[in-house]
């Protein structure tokens, strides 16, 4: 892709496409947000379990593990504009099942636990297809311009989200977060419609599916670059993200707050998050990302345990925000250094091994669960933020690596 200043490239993508894949991405986060605060606290009420509550939101992330580096590798026999028709009308109707549902009085636990596997099923689409369309429709050179809108969609909803959750969770109960996941899932549906990018047709089948697979893992064992970046990322999806799910029990628990001040707490995260973006796009440069890359998840997994320790709402929230503009960082640079690391053949692939990378998470969740319901909330997220940290030290063999192509 040619433009006629490539040292001054535009700030804001002129695609038509990349919009609408921008959109289905927005509308896809903000949901998920909105529903994980509503599901945590509703779970939280009925069972009073902080682990069944981190077991939930766990199941969001399994298929990620399960099917990344599947869908990875077919992702160039897929057709992006198909699979987001499809994956947008299935969570439409998982949304007004859950609607009725809850309307007729006969939500259960396990209902829950069925829609956030078939959430994380789609969500396992996203970064391996929907992310990597927006890399061809943009191109390599303006991969992290177009990750700062994607990522500070996300973290627009992350703001929003929690907060809408919590207001309408007290307004018109569960069912109305689903009612309005519902309508949000009809615009994602009329955006994918619209999609005009057509990857060319494969005739590829499942063997040379498999062997796609084998060749990523092939060139990550080659490449300390990759490697470095794949368990950086392990890291912060062990130690760092599911200690978030907490935030329903800490705020609840230690900080007394109910749903509406629960989904406010929370969305100080989402407001660091804007922060972070907002920064990224005005003053960051490529040539940081890496080391971007690596502080962010240092930053994030040192306020998460701030947060953990806050005697009051005002001290929790302040210390959230910290969380959101170091989790932005690593977000924008994450899938970027990825997508710039590798020849275009390769990049459906290792986009497809970033997603189990982050796929990991659900031992994550497993374990601040079991550490929360043991130990406490606080104690828990303390002790997974500083066995994180270390973790994270230990991969500085592979920082200069992880630098020597963005310096």
């Amino acid at each position: 892709m040619t433009h006629s200043n490539p040292g001054r490239p535009s700030r804001w993508p002129a695609e038509p496409d990349f919009w609408r894949l921008w959109l289905i991405g927005a509308v896809q986060f903000g949901v998920r947000w909105i529903e994980m605060l509503a599901v945590g606290v509703f779970v939280y009420q009925q069972t009073g379990s902080a682990l069944l509550v981190t077991v939930i939101t766990m199941l969001r992330v399994l298929p990620m593990a399960l099917f990344g580096a599947f869908v990875g590798a077919a992702a160039d026999m897929l057709q992006g504009r198909i699979v987001l028709l499809l994956t947008s009308l299935t969570l439409l109707a998982t949304s007004v099942t859950l609607a009725l549902l809850a309307h007729t009085g006969h939500l259960a636990i396990w209902h829950l636990a069925v829609a956030s596997l078939i959430s994380g099923t789609v969500w396992s689409t996203d970064m391996p297809l929907r992310r990597l369309t927006i890399g061809r429709v943009v191109g390599a050179d303006r991969m992290g311009q177009a990750m700062v809108f994607d990522v500070g969609s996300n973290n627009a909803s992350r703001m929003a989200g929690p907060a809408i959750g919590g207001a309408v969770l007290v307004a018109w109960g569960i069912e109305g977060c689903f009612a309005l996941g519902a309508i949000m899932y009809l615009v994602a549906i009329v955006a994918a419609g619209g999609i005009r990018y057509r990857n060319p047709a494969s005739s590829d089948g499942p063997g040379p599916m498999l062997k796609n697979i084998l060749g990523a893992l092939a060139l990550v064992r080659r490449e300390k670059r990759l490697v470095g970046l794949l368990v950086i990322t392990v890291i912060f999806n062990l130690f760092g993200w599911p200690s978030l799910s907490l935030i329903p029990v800490i705020g609840a628990d230690n900080l007394g707050l109910g749903p509406r001040g629960v989904g406010l707490l929370a969305a100080m995260e989402g407001v660091g998050a804007i922060a972070g973006v907002m920064t990224v796009h005005f003053v960051g440069k490529p040539v940081h990302y890496a080391r971007l890359y690596i502080g962010s998840v240092m930053l994030y997994l040192a306020a998460l345990a701030a947060f953990a320790l806050q005697p009051s709402a005002s001290l929790a929230g302040a210390a959230l925000l910290v969380t959101g503009i170091a989790g932005s960082g690593f977000a924008i640079t994450q899938s970027t250094l990825v997508f710039q690391s590798v020849e275009p053949q390769m990049r459906a692939r290792m986009l497809g091994l970033l997603s189990v990378s982050i796929g990991t998470g659900p031992l994550g969740f497993l374990q601040v669960g079991l550490l929360a319901d043991t130990i406490g909330a606080q104690r828990a997220i303390v002790t997974a933020s500083a066995v994180g940290m270390v973790a994270l030290v230990l991969t500085r063999p592979f920082w200069r690596e992880i630098r020597m192509k963005s310096d």
